[in-house]
């Protein structure tokens, strides 16, 4: 039997990936599953056959190929209009998209960000303690601190915040309308800034190289939207349903209320990483060639679809994957992805989420849960797995 990837997460256990996902693991690390349109593309979940699938020249991303596994109908009848993107191109065309793209987010320049990251992440602590509880801890910090971050790396002026904001609420929604093409609403709105020349931030960088021949300007403001919707909804993401993860096991969120080694406190983040895998939509790939992998071939013009919660409970990696484990040693999870298609944002995701568990429970040592985990909405049909509101008091 087929097994659905869209299959529901068990309501008893809303962290781990999908039961029917998982049991498929078990069988073998390779299987068939159905998608929204009926098609049967291979699913990946093991951990070693994600790492080879995901660093095989063999396997592409463009998503105008035959049989290419789009994520919903409006993906797959937008797919031909949609311009060349880090998303959807391979070497070498990928590799010019992500030299350009990746200049912001170098280690030095993302800890260099650290001395923001906390003033604001204490700033928006401070007027969540003045204000009334309980709070939405969604709307109070996990929302605005990617927000305000990485409207400052961009360039972009956060006034137009609750514009991008939802923009990109549509673009993650695994179920939108083609009608609703927010690409396009959020890449006129880049054009315009880049056309603008500001003077500072990655898009005025981008206007440099529009103007040296570099880039078009359409190709660098497609470049903007993709940094500006993931650039903030999966930190936020991961600092409330991380937040709720915590509150549920107090054992583990002392280890962040207690330390203040920094390393100990980045090893806690790799973990929390693993452990809520909030890119639960599967990475979409098709075969260009023929490929044996895990006791299977998966044939040229078959689509693949790489489960990557998955492979982070990955029991022959990580021991007891159920378990949420601040001193596991997690580093190879595959929270980004793997090999030269990762996220290239994710040190900026990391020191984010370092500064937010390091700080948010020292500073409310009494944080609790304002309702109860049954009464809270989960993001099943969005691209990033989350909650849609988080109230919280102390």
């Amino acid at each position: 039997m087929t097994v659905e990837f869209t299959s529901p997460r068990d309501a008893g256990c809303p962290f781990a990936p999908p039961p029917a996902l998982r049991a498929a693991a078990v069988e073998k690390p390779l299987s068939r599953v159905r998608i929204w349109d009926g098609s049967t593309p291979w699913m990946i979940t093991g951990h070693a056959e994600q790492r080879a699938i995901l660093s095989d020249p063999r396997v592409s991303m463009d998503e105008k190929r035959p049989g290419f596994p789009h994520l919903h109908a409006g993906n797959a009848a937008a797919a031909e209009h949609h311009p060349r993107t880090i998303f959807n191109t391979d070497a070498p065309e990928h590799t010019r998209f992500r030299r350009l793209m990746t200049f912001p987010f170098t280690a030095k320049r993302v800890e260099a960000l650290r001395p923001a990251i906390q003033k604001i992440t204490d700033e928006l602590i401070d007027a969540m303690l003045a204000g009334p509880k309980p709070v939405d801890l969604v709307q109070a910090l996990a929302l605005p601190l990617p927000t305000l971050m990485i409207s400052e790396l961009l360039g972009v002026p956060y006034d137009d915040h609750e514009f991008f904001q939802r923009c990109s609420a549509i673009a993650v929604d695994r179920d939108a309308k083609p009608e609703e093409n927010v690409n396009a609403q959020l890449g006129e709105y880049l054009a315009e800034l880049i056309m603008d020349s500001p003077s500072e931030g990655w898009v005025s960088d981008l206007a440099e190289r529009v103007r040296t021949g570099e880039v078009t300007v359409a190709e660098a403001a497609q470049m903007g939207v993709v940094l500006l919707i993931a650039g903030h909804e999966t930190s936020a993401n991961m600092i409330a349903l991380g937040t709720l993860a915590l509150l549920e096991n107090p054992d583990q969120l002392a280890l962040f209320r207690d330390s203040d080694d920094p390393r100990v406190i980045a090893k806690a983040v790799e973990e929390m990483l693993r452990y809520l895998s909030i890119a639960h939509h599967g990475l979409r790939r098709i075969a260009t060639e023929d490929i044996e992998i895990g006791g299977e071939v998966i044939r040229a013009g078959e689509g693949i679809v790489v489960a990557l919660p998955v492979a982070n409970w990955d029991p022959t990696v990580f021991p007891d994957p159920e378990r949420l484990d601040l001193h596991r040693e997690a580093r190879q999870h595959h929270a980004f992805g793997f090999g030269i298609h990762q996220c290239v944002g994710q040190q900026l995701a990391r020191v984010e989420l370092q500064v937010v568990y390091g700080t948010l429970y020292k500073r409310i040592p009494t944080l609790e849960l304002a309702t109860g985990i049954d009464q809270l909405e989960f993001k099943h049909d969005k691209l990033a797995y989350g909650v849609h509101r988080l109230p919280v008091s102390w």
